[in-house]
């Protein structure tokens, strides 16, 4: 399914379903304490029921089942919800998915203690979706926004990845990222108060090819960029790899935003 969104790559197309099983395979890469920050908040834990919007290939939900909520995922990409019920299936984890939009989903009032939102949260037209967030969140429940992006003006290699999706992908967005706190759009506080946010970095471990593969399945690679443009991407960003060692780490900041029901 093409999206085209002008906030977004100046509205160039793009399609998680092209590079859902690149998704599957390499941007599963959060270190522990990017789950581990989430449930000593006493978040995504037993006895809650908790919806994963974006939820992609499920990995957090995949991720943090060993803490005991009932999860949902929900995504716009039925690529992407077919592999996170394969890989949650294989992993013998009782976790729903569905395919829907944020802006169209429909549970019932205070279904969840929780709903977290994982590098999707930008896309969402949240004039719809506060009203709803609210709505189907029990009292004092909590929106629970994550991030996490690798750092192109302190890590080298991630500047020049970041440079040659940039050379195929002149209006991608999605580069350029500095250590900051998630941004909050104002029609959110008319449904929810900022109770907490912490930003902090990460030092993320990958090969030549997990690298590779974390960039393929990039908005502005995989998703985007036609066959033939996406062949020649591989060639030069394989041959920039050539340079660095089979194994190394990649500078990158999270950061977490936990918004309460008002």
């Amino acid at each position: 399914m093409d999206i085209t969104d002008k906030r977004i790559d100046e509205g160039k197309a793009f399609d998680w379903g092209k590079t859902s099983e690149f998704y599957a395979k390499y941007r599963d890469i959060y270190p522990d304490v990017f789950y581990q920050k989430v449930a000593d908040r006493g978040l995504c834990v037993d006895g809650q029921k908790v919806l994963d919007l974006g939820t992609g290939t499920g990995v957090l939900p995949r991720n943090m089942y060993k803490f005991g909520a009932k999860w949902t995922g929900t995504d716009i990409s039925p690529e992407q919800i077919e592999q996170a019920k394969r890989l949650s299936e294989e992993a013998g984890m009782d976790i729903d998915y569905k395919v829907v939009s944020a802006e169209k989903i429909d549970f019932p009032d205070e279904s969840f203690d929780v709903i977290t939102a994982c590098q999707c949260f930008w896309y969402f037209d949240h004039e719809k979706v506060a009203p709803e967030f609210a709505r189907i969140l029990k009292k004092n429940g909590k929106l629970v926004i994550l991030f996490m992006a690798w750092l192109p003006y302190e890590d080298e290699l991630a500047g020049k990845s970041e440079n040659l999706v940039r050379k195929y992908s002149p209006t991608w967005s999605g580069g350029g990222e500095t250590k900051h706190p998630i941004h909050i759009p104002d029609v959110m506080f008319d449904h929810f108060e900022l109770e907490d946010h912490e930003e902090y970095d990460v030092d993320v471990p990958f090969t030549r090819e997990s690298w590779h593969g974390r960039m393929i399945a990039c908005r502005g690679v995989g998703a985007s960029l036609s066959p033939e443009e996406l062949a020649k991407w591989d060639t030069e960003h394989r041959a920039l790899l050539a340079d660095y060692p089979d194994e190394f780490t990649v500078k990158h900041y999270a950061a977490i935003s936990i918004l309460r029901k008002k």
